[in-house]
């Protein structure tokens, strides 16, 4: 049975290969142009910065060089139920040198489309084992970034040889080029 969990709390994962599910549902179109938001995962070392720049994960760049991480691809619109993007992440294949996994989504073109978070609902991040599709957990935002432009949903990190997530729920005004400087060596 999945886990709801609460921002900042921590879970395991216990699971060698799962895929992270991430959705939402608009709330308001009237800005007259379509949403496209975008799931991004940022591939850290010791120093919680990228192992390299290919180990940035993003539409343009859907899969680590180890093939352990995976993007599905970039749903352009968010319709439909269910998960809107995926990343597949098999933990028996990724590099040793990279001790955590950022998730963010961002919205594409948010400044120039007046669009940000707060014209966003129903946002979730979920994990789930890949071999038998059991949730294992989901962290539901309910907070309202009326002013954000992009949010770390969480992060995948290992303690102690075992791999956790934190239900993070961080919002910025920046877009995704902040993130990139923050996680960039």
């Amino acid at each position: 049975m999945a886990i709801n969990l609460q921002k900042g709390q921590r879970e395991n994962i216990n699971a060698p290969k799962f895929t992270v599910g991430l959705g939402w549902d608009i709330n308001n179109t009237s800005t007259g142009t379509g949403f496209d938001l975008d799931a991004s995962l940022f591939l850290l070392g010791d120093d919680k910065k990228l192992v390299s720049d290919n180990h940035f994960i993003f539409y343009n760049n859907l899969e680590s060089p180890d093939k352990s991480v995976i993007h599905t691809g970039d749903n352009l619109t968010g319709e439909g139920a269910g998960d809107d993007e995926q990343i597949k992440i098999d933990l028996t294949r990724i590099d040793s040198a990279i001790k955590e996994i950022t998730v963010v989504v961002t919205i594409h073109e948010a400044d120039s489309r007046k669009q940000n978070f707060g014209q966003v609902r129903n946002s979730f991040i979920r994990i789930f084992n890949t071999d038998t599709n059991e949730e294992i957990l989901k962290y539901e935002l309910d907070e309202d970034f009326s002013i954000e432009t992009a949010v770390e949903f969480g992060r995948i990190y290992n303690r102690n040889g075992e791999w956790k997530f934190e239900a993070v729920g961080a919002g910025q005004r920046e877009g995704l080029e902040k993130f990139v400087s923050i996680y960039q060596k």
